[in-house]
């Protein structure tokens, strides 16, 4: 009867979903200084990527699924990592689309031109005739591109890489304190239930805080 009670635990185990699993501490995910949260009574989630990265493409379809089912209660950023000055103009190229109201149009885009059409995307002029391509006027890209408050947003970008402690891309940052990174599972998609699993936490730690 014991054995069969644990074999029946075991089953159980197995089947559990991987969303359902409570996220490991420095195993699938690890605190970091609490950050200022903008997202007020909403949870945030922070998408700290890098355009160059394989592993942030590579991401992307996953994350895209998850962003279409994202929970009523959690709010998406994304911020550029810059942690070499050589990643500034990928940057750029973030802040633009921001700018410009373009990000969600081509966000993926920019990956593709990135990672499957090689793409120098580091190159003004490749940009700019990218961001043509793509049905943006010549003019406002390159007001948007060359823009003087530009260098203020990649500093600004650089110093939140240094304060989240980003160590590697992609990282995600919920609720300004849980960081997962791909480099801390299995495989890319893995880290989709790790956030879940990070958001219900955060989910529980709001409402634990408020009830005090």
């Amino acid at each position: 009867m014991v054995r069969l009670v644990l074999c029946c635990l075991a089953c159980m185990a197995v089947a559990l979903p991987a969303a359902a699993q409570q996220p490991r501490l420095n195993a699938d995910y690890r605190l970091i200084p609490q950050q200022p949260v903008e997202s007020g009574d909403k949870i945030e989630v922070i998408d700290f990527f890098w355009y160059g990265c394989p592993y942030c493409n590579e991401l992307q379809p996953p994350f895209e699924r998850w962003r279409k089912r994202m929970p009523a209660d959690v709010v998406l950023r994304r911020i550029p990592v810059v942690s070499h000055d050589n990643w500034g103009p990928h940057a750029r190229i973030y802040f633009a689309l921001e700018a410009l109201g373009e990000v969600e149009r081509l966000h993926l885009e920019v990956y593709r031109g990135y990672h499957v059409e090689d793409l120098y995307m580091s190159r003004p002029d490749v940009m700019e005739q990218w961001a043509v391509k793509h049905g943006i006027d010549r003019e406002k890209w390159l007001a948007a591109y060359n823009a003087p408050e530009m260098a203020r947003k990649i500093q600004r970008a650089k110093e939140l890489t240094r304060s989240y402690d980003i160590q590697g891309t992609p990282s995600i940052v919920v609720d300004g304190r849980y960081l997962t990174s791909t480099s801390m599972t299995p495989n890319v998609a893995a880290i989709i239930p790790v956030l879940d699993g990070l958001i219900r936490q955060a989910r529980e730690q709001r409402a634990e805080t408020s009830s005090k």
